[in-house]
């Protein structure tokens, strides 16, 4: 028997049920009645009641016996603890990157902000026999690196201002941008587009092409495609933007 068709399906329609109670619980701003919820995920109320008795009883959900309202129960504290502890962003993209190095067959970076600076903690190199400078631990420019600045045009106009006013922009090469009005054009573009560039701007002959990781406001870091700018025609160049688009929206859906 073919089982491909059913494998491929959420098991447990109860379950998923749950979880848009759940979804709900999380997404408004005051606490709903049984009413709210029904009429929110056009679902009868036995049918959500039932379901809300059972989490209440498991201590996902709790009821305000006086004004009939519903909220996350404490169970949910350890469970958001431990979650915390274990993620790592790593972990998480490191699949998608690693099908964004064998599809492009460049080498691919994740980085972090630190202090300013962009830290490195994952590199997957290219299979071809180039190797770029960088190293995992290493830090590199905001201004002058592709994942540097996707991070930077995530920035709001006072956090912008800020970094200026801490750090100079010493050129990297005779290509770094470094004047903050030129800089800022620049961030409106990425912002606009959504990939950040850097043309040899942090290592003469390495071309780059970054985005950054968030969800919800929550900003995780940035990954970028590293290639020698000669092996990066313009028809080539548009296929790796697709590419970088497709592998962030992937990862963030993750998240």
């Amino acid at each position: 028997m073919d089982t491909t068709t059913n494998e491929s399906k959420p098991y447990g329609t109860v379950l998923i049920k749950a979880k848009d109670i759940l979804d709900f619980l999380l997404a408004t701003t005051d606490p709903p009645t049984l009413s709210d919820i029904s009429r929110g995920l056009h679902a009868s109320k036995p049918t959500i009641l039932k379901i809300l008795g059972t989490l209440e009883s498991l201590g996902f959900v709790w009821r305000d016996t006086t004004t009939k309202q519903y909220f996350l129960g404490t169970q949910f504290v350890p469970y958001a603890q431990k979650a915390i502890a274990t993620f790592n962003i790593v972990r998480v993209a490191r699949p998608y990157l690693e099908d964004l190095r064998d599809k492009t067959q460049e080498t691919i970076n994740l980085g972090i902000v630190r202090d300013n600076k962009m830290i490195l903690v994952e590199k997957l190199e290219s299979p071809t026999s180039i190797k770029l400078q960088s190293t995992i631990g290493g830090s590199m420019n905001m201004y002058s690196s592709a994942m540097g600045k996707a991070v930077l045009a995530t920035y709001d106009a006072k956090e912008l201002q800020a970094y200026f006013k801490s750090h100079k922009l010493t050129p990297m090469t005779p290509h770094t941008i470094t004047t903050p009005t030129k800089l800022q054009q620049d961030l409106k573009t990425i912002q606009e587009l959504g990939v950040a560039i850097d043309n040899e701007e942090n290592e003469e002959e390495v071309y780059c092409l970054g985005a950054a990781l968030q969800k919800n406001g929550e900003l995780y870091g940035a990954f970028s495609i590293s290639t020698p700018k000669y092996r990066l025609p313009k028809e080539r160049r548009a296929a790796f933007v697709r590419l970088l688009l497709d592998t962030r929206h992937a990862i963030e859906n993750t998240l």
